[in-house]
């Protein structure tokens, strides 16, 4: 008797299973990529680009809900002036910035 399971075969499973499983691996990566990676990296260039455009007079919109003129730009602070009284201008993050309108956009 011949204890050897198939001795001819080149697996237990047959002879693709496991090339089938790298296959499909292999493209649920590619799309992983294709549907989370790069639309991220996509936004995130977008995003880079409008905070390296930003200029003194731009109205902004902060993560917190707050529209302001940027006055003053620094390396990674910009300083924003709030409100119509022309008093309150705080300093912050430019990471804290969600959108730009540029100044000469409106006339």
């Amino acid at each position: 008797m011949n204890f050897l399971p198939l001795a001819g075969s080149t697996s237990l499973f047959g002879g693709g299973g496991i090339g089938i499983l790298i296959a499909y691996i292999a493209v649920f990566a590619v799309l992983m990529y294709f549907l989370s990676v790069r639309p991220g990296r996509k936004r995130q260039k977008a995003v880079d680009a409008m905070l390296a455009n930003l200029e003194v007079g731009d109205s902004i919109l902060t993560t917190s809900g707050f529209y302001g003129v940027v006055i003053d730009i620094a390396e990674e602070i910009v300083v924003v002036e709030f409100g119509s009284d022309r008093h309150c201008r705080i300093p912050m993050q430019k990471e804290a910035i969600v959108s730009v309108e540029k100044a000469n956009a409106e006339g």
